[in-house]
């Protein structure tokens, strides 16, 4: 990845990173302030909702009063105690009860039977449990009517006045949509009430005790202002745990399935006297104002987004044509040092610090190409010196014996004829045998000095190894005690080598292997691939090399051997570089050395 690609990763990634991160702070907090708002309005109405269910109580507990108080309802309980007869006022109660415009009445004889029901005429002479309730505070009771319903109902008991609390009056009104209507609800609020038909047959309203049985949701008892409450099935989970809990309950009605319907819901448990629940107020408030909020502070963030990301790109784009392209062409520049060309030049723009990087590095190249043409020079003189150094040693020998020779002839000049001869002919072979070795010697630097080109092919690793070791394996018989292992890897290994350098070296190396163990030992010729290089190794079991031997092995003329020039090694290395490639040694003093020639693997 470039550093222009890079710059430009970062900097979006910062300005999406920091976007994200103040729209989500923002969306959190909106949300919060939806909620306590939610809150507010909710312990808002739940005050009025009681505020307006005590107003409820107390004209309802007024309105028994009344009748309790009433000429009609103490003939009624005299007439009751005195004859004990309870036919004559069958219908009394409807009549009292409208009277008093009570939606509910029932008049209870001393002996805890109903004498009259208003709401439901046939239920005279039945037991109610209720009467025991009398000169109490108001209270929720949910009332069995004749088509089999029940209506939820708030009631209070009081006894008629000089009956000696034997006759009681029990009256209400009911709790549906018309008392919701009444409430001052919220714009976007719903409200509604759940009185389960099953909470009649699982609540003794005397006691308040429960059955074991657990009412089942009816979501057509769900009322609302209107009737029933949309999407009434979506509360039966916060029903059902208010009912459970008999405690307040909270959480998210979603109607329709779409996020801006959703409602922040709260279901309040309504209790009678004795603790056990009635019906359920639900509170539903809207959160499409805050959804709305929160997708305008998303489209806003995707726009400052967006915008931060061109910014990023475009000052991206700067920041690379300002300093990433003068880098870029300080590493190719870097390149080309490193590839030969000294003489590169990068350009020198402006005084910022990637322009005194810039002229650093010209005039970093061009001290290297002044230090490089001196060390080419020093180089050069001390080759030659070197060379003159070695040549006159290596001269030197033969010349002493044809001195001897040439004054032992001169001196022999003054024998007799037979002895002169004697001296001559053996004079003559100790010169030209002397001239041979100089020839010889000379031959050598020649050699040297005059490396051919590589001609190069595509040949195989495998062919190479296998025809050193053909070449040598004779010569290293059992006289020798001398084992020559090759190890040759499956694979093919292609090389671009002029085949019979590379033979010439590794028989270098090899007879080099030979000679580094006269006792015998172990000579191993390898060949395997690594990678896009092959690599060739000759190893020995011999008496190893000091790293001191190691370091000055490739010199020229330096050489470990009694008789040697000190040019093998040198020769080797060079055909090795000729063919891009690089030799080194691996030893210790008494375990042996190894040399191992790198060379690139051929393309296919």
């Amino acid at each position: 990845m470039s550093l222009r690609q890079k710059l430009l990763l970062v900097f979006s990634l910062t300005v999406a990173a920091a976007v994200a991160a103040v729209a989500w702070t923002v969306l959190v907090r909106i949300r919060r302030v939806f909620e306590l708002r939610d809150q507010e309005e909710t312990a808002l109405f739940v005050s009025q909702f009681q505020r307006e269910f005590q107003h409820r109580s107390a004209e309802v507990a007024a309105a028994v009063d009344r009748l309790a108080a009433s000429d009609s309802a103490r003939a009624l309980a005299l007439g009751l105690v005195q004859t004990g007869d309870a036919s004559p006022y069958l219908t009394e109660a409807q009549t009292m009860a409208q009277d008093a415009q009570l939606d509910f009445l029932e008049v209870v004889g001393p002996d805890g039977n109903v004498v009259s029901s208003a709401q439901w005429p046939a239920r005279f002479g039945y037991a109610e449990p209720a009467a025991a309730n009398a000169a109490q505070e108001p209270f929720l009771k949910r009332e069995e009517l004749p088509d089999g319903s029940t209506a939820l109902g708030l009631f209070a008991v009081r006894a008629v006045r000089g009956s000696d609390a034997q006759v009681k009056l029990i009256g209400g009104e009911r709790l549906d949509q018309g008392f919701l209507a009444d409430l001052p609800a919220a714009p976007g609020m719903q409200i509604g009430l759940y009185g389960d038909a099953n909470m009649a047959a699982i609540v003794n309203l005397a006691t308040g005790a429960t059955s074991s049985a657990a009412p089942v949701f009816d979501p057509t008892r769900l009322l609302g202002v209107d009737g029933s409450l949309p999407g009434a099935a979506y509360y039966q989970r916060l029903i059902d745990a208010a009912l459970k809990s008999g405690a307040q309950t909270n959480g998210i009605v979603n109607p329709t399935g779409r996020r801006e319907d959703s409602l922040n819901a709260t279901a309040i448990p309504l209790k009678n006297q004795s603790g056990a629940v009635m019906a359920v107020l639900i509170v539903a408030l809207s959160r499409a104002g805050m959804v709305e909020a929160q997708q305008h502070i998303r489209a806003i963030a995707y726009g400052v987004a967006a915008g931060g990301i061109l910014l990023a790109i475009a000052f991206s784009l700067w920041t690379a044509a300002r300093f990433s392209r003068p880098i870029e062409q300080l590493a190719r520049a870097a390149g080309e040092v490193a590839g030969g060309n000294w003489d590169v030049r990068v350009r020198e723009r402006g005084r910022d610090e990637v322009s005194a990087l810039a002229r650093s590095f010209n005039h970093m190249t061009a001290q290297l190409a002044d230090q490089r043409e001196r060390l080419i020079q020093s180089e050069r003189v001390a080759a030659w010196r070197e060379l003159a150094r070695r040549l006159a040693h290596e001269l030197k020998n033969p010349l002493f014996p044809l001195q001897l020779t040439v004054e032992n002839l001169v001196r022999a000049r003054e024998l007799p004829p037979e002895e002169f001869d004697e001296v001559f002919r053996e004079s003559t072979s100790t010169l030209s045998a002397e001239i041979a070795n100089l020839k010889k010697i000379i031959g050598r630097f020649s050699d040297f000095s005059k490396m051919p080109k590589p001609e190069l092919e595509r040949i195989d690793a495998k062919d190479l190894v296998a025809r050193v070791r053909s070449l040598h394996a004779q010569a290293i018989g059992p006289a020798t005690a001398i084992e020559f292992k090759v190890e040759v890897a499956d694979a093919p290994m292609p090389l671009r080598a002029d085949p019979e350098l590379l033979h010439r070296a590794l028989s270098n190396l090899v007879l080099n292997a030979i000679d580094a163990m006269p006792n015998g030992g172990t000579l191993t010729l390898s060949a395997r691939p690594l990678g896009d290089k092959i690599e060739l190794r000759v190893a020995d079991t011999g008496e190893g090399l000091t790293p001191e031997e190691c370091e000055r092995l490739f010199t020229p003329y330096y050489t470990t051997k009694q008789h040697g020039t000190g040019l093998g090694l040198a020769i080797v290395q060079s055909v090795v570089a000729d063919h891009a490639g690089t030799i080194s040694v691996e030893s210790r003093a008494g375990g042996g050395a190894a040399f191992i020639i790198m060379l690139p693997r051929a393309d296919a």
